[in-house]
């Protein structure tokens, strides 16, 4: 199963985390845009562009110590079809270093508008007969509240195609609380039955290590659930944002991960993109560099509160 290979990747580089690829215009360095601008002009070519140049050199400074990427698709869809491009651009190249891509799409839907979004962004699309891969991604986040009916098609592709899914369960935004926490007749909460459901969907997707391909989505912003779902979720994988800018630390992640140090794998998107507006002596033509840094800070971190990790 796909979460094997990501768990294998862990293991190697001893780094539970994976870098948030959610770029912004405004984070751009001036020297990559003006370039860009020159070719291109001021337009959505030239922003997008500007995007993949800032990807290509954050994955450059990354490959050889953080396991993956996290591409959030609304920064790229934000730029057009242009921007799309550098969205497929950016899961090639970093899936050619050898990085495990989960694209942050969140997509919900049923039947075949569910089976084409699994195909786009999880399998192959027939062309005359010729299979392509149409995104590539490794594992794609999904809203699983339209049910088993939304889930089925990305199952099925995970299958076949060696995929995976994160689907959400405990979000990290501060009014997660007014749905997820709400209380069911069987005086669980919708985040904990859910949370069940991704058990349950994942119990013909067993991974070598013990982990299904059907992850869940539980943020570092609420420390306690975090526990309570790994202690009930002993077969999900966990994808954890809210580390970093939206102000999780290793403290409150570290309760997501086994005896074994693993089963959970940490976001960071600003943190690791935006490094060098709080390292002394960076400016921001320094972004790479001060992303390595941020990730190597980070990974030390955590692994000082997990302790080695072993599969």
């Amino acid at each position: 199963m796909a979460f094997d290979r990501l768990i294998e990747n862990i293991v190697k580089m001893q780094n539970p985390t994976v870098a948030g690829l959610d770029p912004k215009l405004d984070y751009v360095p001036a020297s990559i845009k003006e370039k860009c601008f020159e070719k291109y002009g001021k337009t959505l070519e030239g922003a997008a562009a500007a995007l993949f140049e800032f990807n290509k050199a954050l994955i450059d400074s990354l490959y050889d110590i953080v396991p993956a990427i996290k591409p959030q698709a609304a920064y790229y869809e934000m730029y057009g079809w242009q921007g799309v491009k550098t969205l497929c651009e950016t899961i090639a190249y970093a899936k050619s270093k050898g990085m495990f891509v989960m694209t942050d799409g969140k997509r919900n839907d049923i039947g075949t508008t569910m089976e084409a979004y699994a195909t786009a962004h999880l399998g192959t699309t027939s062309v005359d007969g010729e299979m392509i891969d149409a995104f590539g991604a490794d594992a794609l986040t999904v809203n699983g509240y339209l049910g088993t009916d939304g889930i089925k098609p990305l199952a099925k592709i995970c299958d076949e195609k060696d995929k995976g899914i994160f689907v959400l369960v405990k979000t990290s935004n501060p009014s997660s609380g007014e749905l997820q926490d709400m209380k069911l007749d069987t005086d669980e909460t919708v985040y904990e039955h859910m949370g069940k459901m991704c058990e349950e969907w994942g119990s013909s997707l067993m991974g070598k290590y013990g982990y299904s391909a059907v992850g869940a989505v539980v943020g570092a912003t609420y420390p306690q659930q975090l526990a309570e779902m790994r202690e009930k979720l002993p077969h999900t994988f966990f994808l954890v944002p809210g580390y970093g800018a939206q102000g999780g630390g290793a403290e409150d992640v570290k309760n997501a991960f086994d005896k074994n140090g693993l089963g959970a794998i940490i976001n960071s998107s600003r943190g690791i993109m935006c490094a060098w507006k709080k390292q002394d002596g960076m400016t921001e033509d320094d972004f790479a560099a001060a992303a390595r840094n941020e990730a190597i800070r980070m990974r030390d971190e955590i692994i000082g509160c997990i302790g080695k990790i072993n599969n």
